[in-house]
């Protein structure tokens, strides 16, 4: 990161921090509504009339500065020549590729690992029987009794 970028950075932070603090202390469009009343709330650090003003225009250049330097840190993350993210750049780029003679070579007759032996369809694995006494099957279930039984 470049010392402009690490500057631009700084005003960023310290624009977004200020922008926030100008904005919560105006007031609402309300807010006069009760000091017309004599509720007295008109009475503020800068005046009835002069904190629109001074507050409104601080917040309007707050954000133009806000606006620019987020322009200005998109176009150095857009330009950066340095490494890619690390979706881009992989975990095996680092990794050296093996050579030819630590390869271990594959046993005689034997099929290729990609493509199953039987035709290009792998076989269905098949399922183990249960115990007689499993938990999974229940007691007197169709597989020790005989067809006409009738369970207990």
């Amino acid at each position: 990161m470049s010392l402009i970028q690490t500057l631009l950075l700084v005003l960023h932070m310290l624009t977004a921090v200020a922008l926030c603090g100008f904005v919560l202390l105006q007031h609402g469009k309300g807010a006069d509504m009760g000091a017309a009343f004599g509720s007295g709330a008109s009475g503020s650090l800068f005046g009835a009339a002069g904190s629109a003003n001074f507050l409104s225009r601080t917040t309007s250049i707050l954000a133009a500065v806000f606006f620019l330097s987020s322009l200005g840190l998109t176009w150095f993350a857009a330009t950066q020549t340095g490494a890619k993210s690390v979706v881009e750049q992989g975990v095996m780029d680092k990794v050296p590729a093996p050579k030819a003679s630590e390869v271990p070579a594959p046993p005689a007759g034997a099929a290729p690992a990609s493509a199953p032996a039987s035709g290009g369809v792998a076989p269905a694995p098949e399922k183990a029987a249960a115990p007689a006494g499993a938990p999974g099957a229940p007691a007197g279930s169709a597989a020790d009794s005989k067809s006409g039984d009738v369970p207990k």
